[in-house]
């Protein structure tokens, strides 16, 4: 199945991942931008949504539950892309990383928008992009987002939030549900709804 979009150019979406990142915060949405980039392609059959993966460094990241994953590129090659996308998992030891939290600061000023999964969160508060704006979480994380950036208004209730350039999402399943609304919101509700059949999802499209 082909599906044409409105789209004008391709997006490439760059995702950060760490150690300890939780696997379907980052499989989730790489599969929604994978597949959606399967459906719809240009003239020149290239695909319209392209995925890669950034870590701070060249040696393989290892995921929670131990998974092993290599990143396509490191920060000091500083990738071209579009669309920032930070998964959560367990990020207290990239928090204190500087190297990466400028690195984000940057590339969230210079990115068309960012994605955050769960704690994710906790990655682009400390580059102090939220403060002031409204953000979601993990249910479980979202009184220690209130408690520790106390200038991120904290929505409760939400599987996510869209504030323009910066859509904040709950843990896994919401993560996937973001990241189909933003393949209809920046390509086209069509092409969205089409991949959430192709991967057998049922996307709730409301945030709530």
């Amino acid at each position: 199945m082909r599906v044409t979009t409105t789209a004008p150019s391709p997006l490439t979406f760059g995702m950060l991942v760490f150690d300890e990142v939780e696997v379907l915060d980052m499989a989730g949405p790489f599969e929604v931008f994978s597949t959606a980039g399967r459906l719809a392609r240009t003239a020149d059959d290239e695909p319209l949504l392209k995925g890669l993966t950034i870590a701070a460094t060249d040696r393989p990241v290892r995921c929670r539950g131990g998974l092993r994953v290599v990143a396509d590129h490191t920060l000091d090659e500083d990738p071209p892309f579009d669309v920032l996308v930070i998964p959560g998992g367990v990020t207290a030891a990239v928090e204190t990383d500087r190297g990466v939290i400028d690195w984000l600061a940057r590339r969230q000023r210079t990115s068309r928008l960012t994605l955050t999964v769960c704690t994710g969160v906790f990655l682009l508060a400390s580059t102090g992009a939220l403060d002031g704006r409204p953000a979601t979480t993990h249910w479980e994380d979202r009184e220690e987002l209130a408690r520790r950036w106390p200038d991120v208004r904290v929505r409760t209730g939400a599987r996510w939030v869209d504030d323009g350039d910066i859509v904040t999402s709950a843990g896994i399943s919401a993560g996937i549900d973001a990241s189909l609304h933003i393949v209809s919101r920046l390509f086209d509700d069509r092409l969205a709804h089409h991949t959430a059949a192709q991967m057998e999802y049922a996307w709730t499209r409301t945030p709530r």
